[in-house]
């Protein structure tokens, strides 16, 4: 549970585009984990997972940064 809220924190203290560019790498990698699966090349199904859960982390932590950030 530690480590959970440490990787949190970590992603909570990164710029937005610092958390794009992770975003982008993220699914690269869910990508790859896609084609993986499909050739039956996967040797770490719970990755993929993970990668899911990652992804969906840092697009709900930039929501809540553009919504903190005043309109102009």
């Amino acid at each position: 549970m530690v480590n959970k809220t440490k990787a949190l924190n970590n992603l909570r203290t990164r710029s937005p585009d610092q958390l794009k560019e992770h975003l982008l790498q993220l699914r690269k990698e869910a990508f790859n984990l896609r084609f993986q699966k499909a050739n039956a090349q996967i040797k770490d199904f719970n990755r993929a997972r993970l990668v899911r859960r990652e992804i969906a982390q840092v697009k709900t932590i930039i929501s809540e940064k553009a919504q903190a950030m005043p309109l102009k």
